[in-house]
């Protein structure tokens, strides 16, 4: 994505001597950016009022295509704090929920644990008398699951790998891996926007996520490509599964700010064998696999 290269300039939040400090560990962190040096990153709720967006003006200021001059505030109002969208381009979300006109003039009470997103920035709130806790706990999740679709990320997923590869072995069972991407992502990202890719990201997870069992693991690759590890399944078992997958994907309905955006999946699967030394061997083959099925027409499975 272009956005990738933004920049951000972060004005920290401080307190103002006449203000109350009412719950002042409250804090917003940042849990999804194409800044690896922001990812992490935690602003102290001690303003009673605290602006965000594009303008220097802002107490938080993210520089973005997507980040409107005045994209929200967050207000404390007695014990709680309220998030408001003050008139942004692309809205702000709460939970993957827009704050809409109807939300009592765009805004909406905050929940412990609440994810916002303001363009390509997600923060999560945390709140309560165990904040501190929480935060590191943030940044322990943060190290194993996806800040933007909320699965597994790589490095969790080649540590899962590994241990899945050992137990196959010396139990003698099989394993298999399916690697799909989403076809012409490029394209959906140029036609409708990257809010909109990272829309489409979601949802492909959330449909994918809803057919696999526990014991399975299922994280993001990278960009628009996914994994899915699948212990004691033989082949055919595999191959069957991804063909659900990919059907349940293309009959999905994609509709982001009213236009609805049609995605397929294409999956490649690959069985653990004599000759993989690791997990980087079996996940390359299903890999090879997932760039034949796009070389041979896309929305389909090798």
């Amino acid at each position: 994505m272009s956005d990738f290269d933004e920049k951000t300039r972060v004005t920290a939040v401080v307190q103002l001597p006449s203000q109350p400090t009412n719950k002042g560990n409250d804090c917003l962190v940042v849990i999804y950016t194409k800044d690896p040096a922001l990812l992490g990153k935690r602003f102290v709720l001690e303003r009673s009022t605290v602006r965000m967006g594009r303008g220097g003006d802002n107490t938080v200021v993210l520089d973005g295509d997507s980040v409107s001059r005045r994209h929200c505030l967050f207000e404390r109002r007695g014990d709680a704090w309220w998030a408001v969208d003050t008139g942004s381009t692309n809205g702000t979300y709460v939970n993957d929920d827009l704050i809409e006109e109807r939300d009592q003039k765009r805004q909406r009470m905050l929940e412990n644990g609440d994810r916002i997103k303001v363009g390509g920035f997600i923060f999560k709130y945390l709140s309560g008398q165990d904040v501190e806790s929480q935060y590191h706990e943030e940044i322990y999740r943060m190290t194993i699951v996806d800040g933007l679709v909320q699965i597994f990320n790589k490095r969790y997923l080649y540590e899962a790998l590994e241990k899945e590869i050992i137990r196959a072995r010396r139990h003698t069972r099989d394993l298999c891996v399916l690697m799909f991407d989403i076809d012409h992502f490029k394209r959906v990202n140029d036609q409708y926007g990257h809010l909109a890719g990272d829309y489409v990201l979601k949802e492909v997870a959330r449909v994918v996520q809803g057919r696999i069992r526990r014991d399975e693991v299922f994280a993001r690759y990278g960009g628009e490509e996914f994994a899915l590890v699948l212990p004691e399944t033989a082949l055919d078992n595999a191959r069957a599964l991804a063909e659900i997958i990919r059907a349940k994907v293309a009959e999905a309905r994609f509709v982001f700010q009213g236009e609805t955006i049609p995605i397929t999946i294409s999956i490649g699967v690959a069985l653990l064998t004599d000759t993989d030394r690791s997990a980087t061997d079996i996940i390359a083959r299903a890999d090879e696999k997932l760039y034949e099925a796009k070389r041979g027409g896309r929305n389909r499975v090798c």
